[in-house]
């Protein structure tokens, strides 16, 4: 027997603002906006790679997903407009929106649910959390009603469903979809002018397109600190959403912008590739971990935007414990780790950073302090296509400073081919006991064994939870306060 579980979205919260009296309200405000993002999405496709940044431009506004993430962390109805979830959390039954179409034309219902998490979970699937969807099968029950089951319990099932990796795909447009998308969102792409820009316009056939206020947006890309702020300051930039943090102190105070601090569910690592030697030694990784300041780092490298984290998971998140005592900052414990690990000093190791600001300026600190204990390591700048291809993919590396942006990762964990190479047994014991444990008190415990484990064996340098910081006119409004996942969610979007 199923119990219901209604998550219902108030009505006061999708209704538009009252209109100012007789003031031309349309002409008055601007219905376009120009934003910009560090990172270049590879492709629009967040199912065929893992680069965080194709959601951050098309995940609710090209795509949709069967239900939305909010930025307080919650899981609301989107495609789905309600859903009921068994005792044993095994089994929920989403009952679906009937007034859905694809850009194309193509009507959404239950089969395209189907096609699209068998998709996800097929043997040639790309998608990055393909491990979550093999679990699970889904079940037409009529048109407009699914089941999907899995083995084992799944109480996060809603919230994985509003991430970019679960967006819903049209069967017959979905193998070109990474060039040409084709959704059921608000928005579709008028141009990708690769290198540049991407310019989403709204789409008259949305469903509820009299809602949409923001009209065209424009999404720059503005990888160099420097040039990011020039942008703003120039007024070329509406928004920049997880801007360089360094360039907080030109814009506070200024009555021009506004600057909004937001919560993450990111974790910034040292990642190691325990798969290498002498990587594979956990002596050796302790003594890169004792070699490494974390708040050095994070005023260094966050200007101070972030706290430090001892394990893969972060302070506010359910079942949080402070590991960060397992592995402290401890020059001498790490030049005495290295010697019981018979490593001859100087030790050489490279480490590959990507192109955003935190992990080069990161890099460059980590570096300096991996020098003062013996370990000198060759910094290898890459661009994100290299670093998804060979850091990720084929796990050329030693060392990578990198932000996981994804909640709910601890999974990672437990798959032996993931790029850090870690193999344990016991994790991944631990790990499906906790997924089989329905009990909330129990999973928190079992999640708290799961961080002190992952700390014990240090199997990346955990450093801290970013804080991000957008910086935009002080005009717009609807931005995210907080960003448990990268979204830019346009529709939410208008101007004052």
């Amino acid at each position: 027997m199923l119990n219901r579980r209604h998550l219902l979205v108030s009505s006061a919260a999708c209704a538009l603002p009252a209109l100012l009296p007789c003031t031309g309200w349309a002409q008055a405000r601007k219905t376009h906006i120009t934003l910009a993002l560090a990172l270049e999405p590879p492709v629009l496709d967040p199912t065929a790679s893992a680069a965080s940044a194709i959601g951050e431009v098309v995940l609710y506004n090209l795509f949709e997903t069967l239900t939305k993430i909010t930025p307080e962390g919650t899981a609301l109805p989107l495609l789905a407009q309600r859903w009921e979830v068994s005792p044993d959390l095994k089994t929920y039954r989403f009952h679906l929106r009937q007034d859905v179409q694809f850009h194309n034309g193509v009507a959404f219902d239950a089969e395209t649910v189907r096609f699209s998490l068998e998709r996800a979970a097929g043997a040639d699937s790309t998608n990055k959390d393909k491990y979550t969807w093999t679990q699970l099968r889904v079940q037409v029950m009529d048109r407009f009603t699914v089941d999907i089951h899995s083995d084992q319990p799944q109480p996060d099932l809603p919230f994985l469903l509003g991430q970019a990796t679960a967006i819903m795909v049209e069967p017959g447009s979905a193998a070109t979809n990474a060039q040409h998308p084709v959704g059921t969102g608000p928005y579709r792409v008028q141009q990708w002018r690769k290198g540049s820009h991407i310019t989403l316009l709204a789409w008259p056939g949305y469903r509820e397109a009299g809602r949409i206020r923001i009209q065209r947006a424009t999404f720059r890309f503005i990888p160099d600190a420097a040039a990011q702020v020039a942008a703003l300051l120039a007024g070329d930039v509406d928004a920049f959403p997880r801007v360089s943090a360094r360039s907080v102190a030109q814009f506070r105070g200024d009555a021009r912008f506004q600057v909004v601090v937001s919560g993450s569910r990111a974790k910034t690592i040292v990642a190691m590739n325990n798969s290498k030697a002498p990587l594979n030694d956990v002596r050796v990784r302790r003594a890169i971990a004792a070699a490494i300041d974390r708040q050095a780092l994070i005023t260094g490298a966050a200007d101070g935007f972030g706290v430090p984290i001892g394990s893969h998971y972060v302070p506010g998140a359910p079942g949080y414990i402070d590991t960060t005592a397992l592995n402290p900052y401890d020059p001498a414990r790490a030049k005495a780790l290295l010697a019981e690990a018979g490593i001859q000093t100087p030790l050489q190791l490279t480490m590959t950073l990507p192109p955003t600001p935190y992990a080069r300026q990161g890099g460059e600190i980590v570096a300096a302090q991996l020098a003062q204990v013996g370990i000198q390591v060759k910094l290898v700048n890459v661009e994100w296509a290299q670093w998804l291809s060979g850091t990720y993919g084929q796990k050329q590396y030693d060392l990578s400073l990198i932000s996981h942006v994804e909640p709910l990762d601890l999974g990672n964990y437990a798959k032996s081919d993931y790029y850090w190479g870690y193999q344990s047994p016991a994790f991944q014991a631990l790990y499906q006991k906790l997924q089989a444990t329905s009990n909330p008190e129990v999973r928190l415990q079992l999640l708290g064994q799961a961080q002190k484990m992952l700390a014990e064996d240090c199997v990346n340098v955990f450093l801290y939870q970013p804080q991000w910081v957008t910086i935009a006119n002080a005009q717009v409004r609807g931005l995210w306060r907080d960003m448990p996942v990268l979204v830019n969610d346009l529709s939410a979007l208008y101007w004052q």
